[in-house]
């Protein structure tokens, strides 16, 4: 899997999550944030050019470097700082409590392996009054179309290096104390309902703003 997860599935994925459509997705979800914000899920910097004015500084983290070239060229084109960490969000992130503006995942919470903790430890470096802010695919709440994710979870795994198509990622978030302040439920346009099954959401501490 080197060659096809180091070289071909990034490309993959920068093409089928770079689309207009996908891009005018991301600044939806993204346009509440302002000031210090952690993404985590960095891959190939999507993100980058959708974040508003207001973000002023931005960390990222994930576990791999994909397409080290186009992302320096847009993280060079990027309206604000960008610190860019090769760290696993599975363990504890080297960041004191308290320490963000805002946290970000796009498309990564249905990759993380101990999403749970991860989750906890968004929870723990999120300011009190700070925002998470989450896109991400997951279970539908079509039976028929649950079933059919759970039957294909498996290939997808593997395919799409480490993605599951059938988590359900408002529970999760919920189950890690943080306390969902919108969320919207929906399928994106022209793409089968196994796949394109969206949650778009802000989170916060129970008692923020």
């Amino acid at each position: 899997m080197g060659l096809y997860s180091n070289y071909i599935f990034p490309r993959i994925l920068d093409w089928s999550l770079g689309t207009r459509l996908i891009r005018k997705e991301r600044r939806t979800a993204l346009e509440c944030l302002n000031g210090h914000v952690l993404e985590i899920g960095f891959g190939t910097g999507l993100n980058l050019p959708c974040y508003p004015p207001q973000v002023t500084r931005l960390t990222t983290l994930d576990s791999e470097e994909m397409l080290r070239d186009l992302v320096a060229r847009r993280i060079d084109d990027a309206h604000m700082p960008v610190t860019q960490l090769k760290i696993d969000a599975n363990g504890r992130l080297p960041f004191e409590d308290n320490s963000f503006d805002g946290v970000a995942t796009t498309f990564t919470l249905c990759s993380i392996r101990d999403v749970q903790s991860a989750l906890a430890e968004i929870y723990r470096v999120l300011a009190p009054a700070g925002k998470y802010v989450f896109l991400e695919h997951g279970r539908s709440d079509e039976p028929r179309v649950a079933r059919r994710q759970d039957l294909l979870n498996p290939i997808q795994h593997w395919v799409a290096c480490g993605c599951n198509l059938n988590r359900r990622i408002d529970q999760l978030v919920r189950n890690a104390n943080l306390q969902i302040k919108n969320l919207e439920r929906y399928c994106l346009p022209n793409t089968p309902r196994m796949f394109g099954e969206m949650y778009r959401g802000v989170a916060g501490k129970v008692g923020g703003s």
